[in-house]
């Protein structure tokens, strides 16, 4: 039977998904971004998934959650220290459905309930409006080396509602 929304869901990461979200990374980058990046920065960019277990450990090192579409892995994303959003990657596939918000979301009230004041990113030009949408305000444009390549991304923040006292 068909549903009328497509059912997302969100779990934490675990060791053994860092060879999944890798494959999301990879695909992301290489299919969302070619308007933006050259096929030589893309390259760069994926190039840290290269040792999958490095790329494990630093989503295991960070609040990672891990989002799923119909019971399929679809997206990702990692909150690091100081409320700096590490990672936020979403399955070609997947786009336009709701996962990237849902994780945002996700990042943002864990964020908040932590006590973060404010959330900061990185966004690629691919993603800086889909964060200016979401009340992220731009700070400072930069350029990060990768390899022998340079990449442009704009640094974001959106300051959190203080929690409600009980």
């Amino acid at each position: 039977m068909a549903t009328a929304h497509p059912k997302l869901a969100l779990r934490p990461f675990l060791p053994d998904d860092a060879s999944q979200l890798a494959e999301i990374f990879r695909a992301s980058v290489i299919d969302l971004t070619a308007e933006d990046y050259t096929e030589a920065q893309q390259q760069a960019w994926i190039s840290a998934a290269d040792d999958e277990a490095a790329f494990g450990k630093r989503l295991g090192n960070q609040l990672t959650l891990m989002a799923s579409l119909e019971g399929s892995p679809a997206g990702f994303a990692a909150l690091g220290p100081g409320g700096k959003i590490d990672m936020l990657y979403v399955h070609p596939a997947a786009v336009g459905q709701g996962v990237g918000a849902m994780l945002i979301d996700a990042l943002e009230k864990l964020a908040g309930a932590r006590g973060a004041e404010k959330l900061i990113v990185d966004a690629s030009d691919t993603a800086r409006g889909f964060f200016e949408k979401r009340g992220y305000i731009a700070q400072q444009r930069n350029s990060v080396t990768i390899g022998d390549e340079w990449l442009a991304n704009t640094t974001l923040h959106k300051p959190l509602a203080k929690p409600e006292a009980p």
